[in-house]
């Protein structure tokens, strides 16, 4: 059922159901007035009746029936529409006229009190009972108390009550009908701007969002095609602003998805093609082994050796892989408030056991903080030192250790930006290739490394909005791997993640 029905339904009911509570509330109040009207007419009647009945009782207690006759014309033509009783002071009805009662003798009330009701034979009155001094001064000391009743129907004032209850009654049964149209016209109107963001909301097209190059692919509320438009109604503007942001999110969600999927389809797909040689070369080894039981020891030694170096090139290729995937996925939550100066010493210090025959020198401040990735910055540091070992040797061969290679790393604040630099004294990367060594699986033939380990220190620096290039160091012996990152600011917005993150998925970068 549409809202515009529900609330017109509510309204039809509600409304009438309101009226006849008002004239509930209504109609004794309505009745109390009309008593008062009348209870205020017969206390004025009685005033002006009050003197002619004096001078009547004073007649009939001295026994003047002439002033008696002229008294009582004088009550009649006073009393006009309303019932007058009055009562001798020995007890007797002196004068009965106008409607009333038909009981004999005095009505119920008290001489000086208010009106009072009287019923009678399914009627009802009000009476208005006046004591009247019987010596004509009307004080009633002398000559005995008369009585004066002035008496009314209170059937007028039950006719207009009753007149209002039905015009109540007939209110409710005509605003049954009006409040339902005028709720429904109200509602429809109220509405429209709901039924409006609804057709819209039905018109999305789930395909337009869902992939990561789509307009709102990378966090853009754009993305879904629906822009929060103000209405004026508040409600509604909330609902709008909620959808677009529940969209904006459900977006990013498949973005992820999508991005999850292509790097782990990038991830099968570079370890099928990567792994296929040294795996090869795995299942040669074996089956030389296998085949020769007798081998040679030395031969043996130089089967053996080669599968531990195939092992170790499986276990870096897959290494490098998972981290470059790590890299592609990690969202913003992951960064935090970082020691780079701590992180660069725990670097150079696993770097010296990894690599007993090369000299690391570290020049870097007490402590240096900046927002980051720690794992990141780890893989970043850790591939940048175990490159400049590998390929820092005068002589470019790492198997001869008479000439240990020399790795200088320096750490420094520059501005707003914070600069590592590491120096080797290797051959050095020539001007023309010093781009191409960041793409992805790019070596040197002689290489032992998986072609990944530059390319995970250019990913971690995009992801922390810095930079990284090779070059000569000033002496212009051997190679410098520079790289900039910038340092948190106070006025500084909150660093954001790249828009692009496909190192793994993307073509070679």
């Amino acid at each position: 059922m549409r809202l515009s029905t529900r609330i017109a339904l509510w309204a039809a009911a509600v409304v009438p159901l309101l009226v006849v509570l008002a004239g509930l509330l209504l109609l004794p109040l309505v009745g109390r007035d009309l008593r008062h009207q009348q209870d205020a007419r017969l206390d004025e009647r009685a005033s002006a009746l009050l003197p002619s009945v004096r001078a009547l009782v004073a007649a009939d207690s001295k026994g003047r029936p002439k002033v008696e006759q002229n008294q009582q014309r004088k009550v009649v033509d006073t009393a006009l529409d309303l019932g007058v009783r009055v009562i001798g002071t020995d007890g007797g009805v002196l004068l009965s006229v106008g409607p009333q009662p038909d009981g004999p003798g005095a009505l119920a009330g008290e001489p000086g009190g208010g009106p009072v009701t009287v019923r009678d034979r399914g009627s009802s009155w009000r009476v208005l009972t006046r004591a009247v001094g019987g010596n004509g001064n009307g004080n009633g000391r002398g000559g005995g108390s008369g009585l004066l009743q002035v008496i009314a129907p209170t059937g007028p004032a039950d006719r207009q009550a009753a007149a209002v209850r039905r015009r109540v009654l007939l209110v409710a049964l005509v605003s049954a009908p009006v409040s339902a149209l005028l709720a429904f016209a109200l509602a429809e109107r109220a509405t429209a701007p709901l039924r409006r963001l609804s057709r819209r909301a039905a018109g999305l097209d789930p395909a337009a969002s869902a992939g990561p190059d789509s307009p709102g692919g990378h966090g853009s509320s754009g993305g879904h095609g629906f822009v929060s438009e103000r209405t004026g109604t508040a409600e509604v503007d909330e609902l709008s602003s909620a959808l677009v942001l529940l969209l904006t999110r459900y977006d990013e969600q498949a973005r992820r998805t999508a991005q999850a999927l292509d790097t782990a389809r990038a991830f099968s797909a570079d370890a099928s093609h990567e792994l296929r040689t040294p795996l090869m070369s795995l299942r040669t080894n074996l089956d030389v082994l296998a085949a020769h039981p007798d081998l040679p020891a030395a031969d043996r030694d130089e089967v053996v050796a080669e599968l531990r170096q195939d092992h170790a090139r499986l276990l870096d290729l897959l290494t490098a892989l998972s981290a470059l995937a790590r890299g592609d996925l990690v969202q913003l939550d992951a960064f935090q408030p970082l020691d780079l100066a701590e992180l660069v010493d725990a670097a150079a210090e696993e770097a010296r056991r990894r690599h007993p025959g090369t000299v690391f020198a570290v020049h870097a401040p007490a402590e240096l903080r900046l927002f980051g990735w720690e794992a990141g910055l780890r893989i970043m540091l850790a591939n940048l030192l175990g490159n400049a070992a590998v390929h820092g040797r005068a002589d470019g061969d790492p198997a001869r250790v008479t000439d240990p290679a020399r790795v200088t790393v320096r750490l420094t604040a520059e501005g707003s930006q914070a600069r590592l630099t590491v120096d080797d004294s290797g051959p050095g990367v020539p001007p023309e290739d010093r781009a191409a060594v960041f793409q992805r699986f790019h070596r040197r033939r002689d290489s032992p490394g998986s072609g990944l380990g530059l390319t995970l220190v250019a990913q971690q620096a995009a992801l922390h909005r810095g930079t990284v290039a090779l070059a000569a160091p000033p002496d212009g012996t051997g190679c410098r791997a520079e790289v900039t990152l910038p340092l948190p600011r106070p006025d500084a917005p909150t660093l954001e993640l790249p828009a692009r993150r496909d190192w793994l998925t993307g073509p070679g970068r």
